[in-house]
């Protein structure tokens, strides 16, 4: 039972560790899609900074990405910026690439 058990364990790790970089990769790119609305939104410095945290937050009200494309979506058109969700599901795309690449490497 013990090879049993150890394959377990290591599945169990294995596991584990691919939660935990998805987990990263996730938060990552939410701060890169919430510093690039606060651009558009004209926020610089601590303010963007500030609303990239909040759509990180915004991503713990429901799975998925639909808490974080319409947080952004509704202060985009709050702010006269009115943008596709189409335009904003590439742009979270890409960017979740770019958070994947930036996790593995470990920024």
């Amino acid at each position: 039972m013990t090879a049993f058990d150890d394959r377990r364990n290591a599945f169990e790790k294995q596991f584990a560790h691919d939660e935990d970089l998805r987990f990263k990769a996730t938060a990552r790119r939410n701060k890169l899609f919430g510093l690039w609305v606060a651009d558009r939104l004209g926020k610089t410095g601590d303010e963007a900074e500030a609303y990239a945290k909040s759509v990180v937050l915004a991503d713990f009200e429901e799975a998925g990405d639909a808490d974080v494309l319409r947080k952004v979506s509704k202060d985009l058109e709050a702010a006269g910026q009115s943008t596709g969700e189409t335009e904003l599901t590439a742009k979270l795309a890409q960017l979740t690439e770019r958070a994947i690449a930036d996790v593995k490497a470990g920024r």
